[in-house]
């Protein structure tokens, strides 16, 4: 069997970062990997360590506009035979769907050319995209326990695998939570903000200013925030005599995220399943117009296990948000029991777990 993957992932940090914690977990057994993505990812995915990158054709579509739904459609097609002349050539074993349509065109092609297909889903509720196809599949692979909006069949024979995270968020599963001194300083990571996430970059710095003197003194704040939110974060962070580090991206999150006492964040996969294999206690703010609510279903995976509070858009204050933060940061104990909680509900081998069930899809697909 030639070891040969072709990963298909859409254009956001979601699903590429799964994809590329693949691909390594792969090529260290010995695989060749072609990233499939539509033309702007795969001309910028510089980093992802495959040995070709193909660009496809692709589109999204307004739901209920037949219009638009037909040319989404067409352009799906056109991709699926561009996909289908690359695969004449480099003959994969194996392709694997990662969801955001840019991924579409891949599978279907494969799915045409009968060739063995994984879709492996990020969310606890199942894109429109995955939905399409998961049922046409050779083998569906979940991050969740729950796998909502999926066919009865997919939810019955999907594997549960976690979802994969770089090496240096999976380096943090052996660091032991420590939480604060009674005395010394408390490290609060703030994420999500840079992506036009307005709520979180205001509201936090006023919930934060809100809170008691003794306690600001001892808070060591670093917030990703949205560009035009900066100053005024500043601001309000000074003003509080608060100690904060505001930046539209930290490159080094993984060291931050390893350092932090509690994070605040909003709840897309990939966020709930590092903060759970890092081990830390959070509160979940979810999108509010996510499509199906889908980070509320993800962060369900903390709640319940007791790693994280969730605080809904409709009902979060600057009043609601500095309650609730002081009475976490004034209590090691409850910050020890969260970070322990979270840890208990995380997969640090996904990528390896992922990798399992590529290998055996492809052999089996092989042997016929």
């Amino acid at each position: 069997m030639r070891k040969i993957a072709v990963l298909a992932a859409g254009g956001t940090g979601g699903h590429l970062f799964p994809a590329q914690a693949l691909a390594e977990s792969l090529i260290a057994r010995g695989w060749s990997v072609v990233l499939a993505s539509d033309e702007r990812v795969a001309g910028l995915a510089h980093d992802f360590p495959a040995e070709r990158r193909i660009g496809l054709s692709s589109a999204t579509y307004r739901s209920g506009n037949p219009l638009s739904m037909a040319r989404a459609g067409l352009a799906v097609l056109r991709g699926a035979n561009q996909a289908r002349a690359v695969y004449r050539e480099v003959g994969p074993s194996v392709v694997v769907g990662f969801g955001g349509y840019p991924s579409a065109p891949a599978l279907v092609g494969a799915i045409f050319d009968k060739r063995a297909t994984v879709i492996h889903e990020q969310n606890a509720v199942m894109g429109r995209a995955n939905r399409m196809l998961a049922a046409r599949v050779t083998r569906v692979a979940c991050a969740f326990p729950t796998l909502l909006k999926a066919p009865a069949k997919v939810v019955a024979d999907a594997v549960v695998v976690g979802n994969p995270v770089r090496p240096l968020i999976r380096a943090l599963a052996d660091q032991p939570y420590v939480p604060p001194t009674a005395e010394g300083p408390i490290r609060v990571l703030v994420t999500g903000g840079s992506q036009g996430a307005r709520l979180l970059s205001e509201l936090v710095p006023e919930a934060i200013a809100a809170l008691p003197d003794a306690l600001r003194q001892r808070l060591v704040v670093q917030q990703q925030t949205r560009p035009e939110s900066m100053e005024s974060a500043r601001r309000t962070y000074r003003n509080a005599v608060v100690d904060a580090e505001i930046a539209p991206f930290f490159r080094d999150l993984a060291s931050r995220l390893g350092a932090a006492h509690l994070v605040i964040g909003r709840s897309g996969a990939g966020s709930v399943c590092e903060f759970a294999v890092a081990g830390k206690p959070s509160i979940l703010v979810p999108l509010a117009i996510a499509l199906d609510d889908d980070q509320g279903q993800n962060a369900r995976l903390l709640a319940e296990a007791g790693g994280a509070e969730v605080a809904r858009e409709s009902q979060l204050t600057v009043e609601s948000l500095s309650s609730a933060l002081e009475k976490l940061l004034t209590n090691p104990a409850r910050l020890a029991r969260m970070a322990a909680a979270a840890r208990s509900v995380a997969m640090p081998d996904a990528a390896e777990r992922l990798a399992d069930v590529v290998e055996e899809t492809a052999h089996a697909y092989a042997q016929g």
